[in-house]
């Protein structure tokens, strides 16, 4: 374990995926343009979340968390194009759907959390 953070371990584990996606399919897909987005929007959701934990107030924690959620939106979109496109097999595909929709709802978890401690 790398971090004694749930959230900042799963989202740096999603990270690391979306990177080997990201390099699949450069090379054996050919496909430039899904690939830039969904690796920015994939590895920014752990990037904004390790920022929040060292945040300067619970308004600053607050806002990289609600960041780290809409990258989540945004990594789901991607997923869920290169699933329908068939650029990645659907058994591939729905294991990091279903590690992207984890993060979700931990993320939506420690917002709701955070906000009531406002």
């Amino acid at each position: 374990m790398i971090y004694n953070n749930p959230l900042l371990e799963k989202s740096l584990i999603f990270a690391a995926r979306i990177v080997k996606l990201n390099q699949y399919l450069i090379k054996e897909k050919h496909e430039t343009v899904i690939s830039k987005q969904i690796v920015r929007s994939g590895t920014s959701i752990g990037a904004n979340a390790n920022e929040a934990v060292y945040g300067i107030s619970n308004a600053d924690f607050i806002s990289k968390l609600q960041i780290s959620l809409k990258e989540t939106a945004e990594t789901e979109y991607w997923l869920r194009l290169l699933i329908l496109s068939e650029y990645i097999e659907k058994k591939h595909g729905e294991s990091m759907l279903d590690d992207c929709l984890e993060l979700k709802r931990i993320l939506i978890a420690s917002l709701k959390t955070a906000k009531t401690k406002k």
